[in-house]
């Protein structure tokens, strides 16, 4: 049979229709790529790069070093959520362990100005500031690179030609650490996010419009019972993906990963609250599709920006605000800090919040969660 134009046109005319039709379809089509754009677009724009947290520790207190510090501060105009580039200087005491100080607060990047720093420098005599910098953040390379500058800046002013000032870099959280590491917890919360939220929001929305919970509501099981053997489902399956991740992790790239028992309540409260949003989600939403278009519109932006592939800290400041709204962040956060850094309190921090939301969520579910429809 010859090729038909008017046949092909009719055909594709009935596909557009359909997909047009279709909420799922034309979230795919048009809506998601646009998403993407905009958040790749908006994480990698050459807008200027995020401000930098830092920790200084001035063992001098010398001329010199106070000037380095003035130097290093003139990078940005402030410490304002307002401001997009440069650094933000904390000091540390000077009696205070600095590694130990930077892992306590989950830091990724410090500097020591060491004792005997202005005596050097006025003598033309080599000295080190020690930059501490984390594998897993992007911002320490920037931190590297303004502090180069400085350090540039001052062998060319004061020096009388002799480089007299050097970098000596050093790693937070030990060189033994890998940059899979920090991408486990961040796969982890991934994997307690989408599996949990996909079903959940179209089990919801279908079993309503095909009258499966109608039938449900004729036997013994409550909603409560229905929706907490789905939490359990999720945690096991959770549970099992963060042992197959931590497998795959520690014997194919090497990875280290601490086992403590803080990562146990994360793998429970992270499935228990998304289980409970997609529930929400869908119960609240008219239809199958919307209810898919809904979900989508919630799950993607957590995807991308609570640290789940890349670091917050290299996002601009306005999308770093963002994130710490989602609750992924949280959820990816707190593993970061018991499975990398074993720093207890900012993880029950993280812990903590995520449990109050996760029951506030669960309660909406099972209110508005009716077996039959009115």
């Amino acid at each position: 049979m010859a090729f038909s134009g008017r046949r092909m046109l009719a055909e594709l005319k009935v596909h557009a229709r359909g997909n047009i039709r279709s909420r799922e379809g034309f979230f795919f089509t048009l809506i998601f790529p646009i998403i993407l754009i905009l958040l790749f677009g908006a994480i990698f724009a050459g807008g200027g790069v995020s401000q930098a947290t830092v920790y200084v520790q001035n063992l001098d207190a010398g001329p010199a070093s106070v000037s380095f510090i003035q130097a290093l501060n003139a990078t940005s105009s402030d410490c304002s959520p307002s401001a997009t580039t440069g650094l933000c200087l904390r000091p540390v005491p000077a009696d205070q362990n600095f590694s130990q100080y930077l892992s306590s607060r989950s830091a990724a990047d410090g500097i020591i100005i060491p004792q005997g720093f202005s005596s050097a420098f006025q003598a033309d005599q080599k000295v080190n500031v020690t930059v501490f910098q984390n594998p897993s953040s992007t911002t320490s390379q920037v931190v590297y690179g303004i502090v180069s500058e400085v350090v540039n800046g001052f062998n060319q002013y004061g020096a009388t030609g002799v480089h007299s000032v050097g970098i000596e870099p050093r790693t937070v959280v030990g060189s033994e650490y890998k940059y899979i590491d920090f991408l486990i917890p961040g796969l982890v919360g991934f994997s307690a996010l989408t599996s949990p939220m996909f079903a959940l929001v179209n089990i919801s929305s279908t079993y309503r419009r095909d009258k499966v919970f109608k039938l449900l509501s004729l036997t013994p099981l409550t909603k409560t019972e229905w929706l907490v053997s789905k939490i359990i489902w999720y945690v096991g399956t959770t549970v099992l993906s963060f042992i197959l991740m931590t497998v795959v992790g520690i014997y194919v790239f090497g990875a280290h990963i601490a086992f403590t028992w803080g990562i146990g309540i994360f793998l429970v409260v992270g499935p228990f609250f998304f289980v409970s949003l997609g529930m929400l989600v869908g119960t609240v939403s008219n239809s199958p599709e919307s209810a898919a278009v809904v979900g989508n519109l919630v799950t993607f932006p957590m995807m991308f920006l609570s640290g789940t592939f890349f670091p917050v800290s290299s996002m601009p400041v306005y999308l770093q605000h963002i994130a710490h709204v989602l609750p992924l962040y949280y959820m990816i956060d707190g593993l970061n800090n018991v499975m990398i850094y074993e720093n207890y309190g900012p993880g029950l921090f993280d812990a903590g919040l995520l449990i109050v939301i996760s029951i506030v969520v669960f309660a909406l579910a099972v209110r508005f969660f009716r077996w039959r429809e009115d």
